[in-house]
């Protein structure tokens, strides 16, 4: 119940949702996010630490920047919420433009230019072109 119980009190947020809807699609740093979702910093951050405190994210480094992900291993809770997330990617227009914004993002081809401030590159993921129609 206790894991039941994280998921959903992660899961009560517009920006927390935006966030892991991005992230079912690749994994992205502070900057990705805070560009495409238009929020400061310090605002990506806190959530992102919500989320990785319950489990609902981890992290990686590369080169100077971590790396947000979805669990390699998600618990049940999470994976048919996570599902659920995806089916509503087609009926909610937030989600659909967020992802358009992360697909210019990453068709772009200068990143660090498009991110001047956070001058990072989104690390490669070969699915990420289908995954954003």
């Amino acid at each position: 119940m206790e894991n039941l119980l994280a998921v959903y009190k992660c899961l009560c947020d517009e920006t927390r949702l935006r966030m892991l809807n991005l992230l079912q699609v690749s994994p992205l740093c502070v900057c990705h996010i805070q560009h495409i979702l238009n929020v400061s910093q310090v605002n990506v951050s806190r959530h992102l630490a919500y989320l990785k405190k319950h489990g609902l994210v981890e992290t990686t480094r590369f080169q100077n920047w971590t790396i947000y992900t979805l669990p390699e291993s998600p618990s049940p809770e999470l994976s048919k919420n996570l599902a659920c997330l995806q089916d509503l990617v087609s009926t909610e227009p937030v989600f659909r433009q967020d992802r358009k914004e992360l697909a210019k993002l990453s068709n772009a081809g200068d990143l660090n230019q498009i991110l001047s401030e956070g001058g990072c590159c989104i690390p490669e993921n070969p699915n990420l072109k289908e995954s954003t129609k």
